[in-house]
């Protein structure tokens, strides 16, 4: 089992800062547009691996006016076939540490998205975007694949004919068309972008860790099974979540008056 106490050894290109039972992670390397490099990638995974257990959500944010311009293709290296293979699988483990981890992680995201950073903005679960945010998938160009799970999980959010469109001519999309295909969840205006997310995630802290749980872990997995098999899933996690004592207490303060209802405004 992970340890989910102590800090973690992390790269100067992550910091970390802590608010009550949300944590801020912010990629710190404003000079290079915030690439990824193996150092920072692997920075991730201690980090997501050691989370406090008093820890409810994540924002993950960026220094500068770039959220990520993806892989850092100056320390891109000549690999053969097998060791490109054993790199972008490391990627996956570590982006499915996220976004099958413990708790849920909100991303704010401006200037570019591109790439490995667009790659690593799919693999959380709620993304705040400023109006600065553009997105794109320059690969085709380069002469490279994505390797960092695009491929996966970018289909299942805009479609493979975009996907395609975006790899085949360099297309990038604008913060307002992200937001229209689903790239996003929030629009705000820019330098907003921190100050919503840390709402968000306070907000999700306020919830049922089981109920987090099951969104994280079964939800996903569910739109991907057969409908029976989908049935199935939903109603073990539904008995599972309202057995547990914190949904029986949730549910007689509705019930007694003493929870606020859902309005428009909630």
């Amino acid at each position: 089992m992970p340890k989910r106490s102590g800090k973690p050894k992390l790269p100067k290109s992550l910091q970390v800062a802590r608010r009550g039972a949300v944590v801020i992670l912010t990629l710190a390397r404003p000079e290079k547009r915030n690439a990824l490099n193996d150092a920072t990638v692997l920075g991730l995974e201690a980090f997501f691996e050691t989370l406090p257990t008093g820890v409810k959500a994540v924002v993950l944010n960026a220094q500068g006016n770039h959220f990520s311009a993806g892989l850092d293709l100056s320390e891109l290296k000549v690999l053969s076939t097998e060791e490109g293979i054993a790199h972008s699988r490391v990627w996956h483990r570590i982006f499915d540490k996220i976004e099958f981890g413990r708790v849920p992680v909100v991303t704010v995201m401006q200037g570019a998205v591109v790439g490995g950073g667009l790659e690593l903005a799919a693999a959380t679960h709620i993304r705040v975007a400023e109006r600065s945010a553009y997105y794109a998938l320059p690969e085709g160009s380069r002469g490279i694949f994505v390797g960092g799970g695009g491929s996966v999980r970018l289909p299942r959010l805009i479609g493979v004919s975009r996907i395609m469109d975006l790899m085949l001519t360099g297309r990038t999309y604008s913060a307002e068309e992200g937001q229209a295909l689903g790239l996003s969840h929030y629009l705000v205006e820019p330098g907003e972008g921190l100050a919503k997310a840390i709402e968000i995630a306070r907000r999700i802290a306020t919830n049922s860790p089981t109920t987090n749980f099951a969104i994280m872990q079964a939800l996903p997995r569910i739109a991907e099974q057969d409908r029976a098999s989908g049935y199935v899933m939903e109603s073990m996690m539904a008995a599972i979540a309202q057995g547990n004592e914190e949904a029986k207490t949730r549910i007689k303060a509705f019930l007694e008056k003493k929870a606020a209802k859902v309005t428009r405004d909630s």
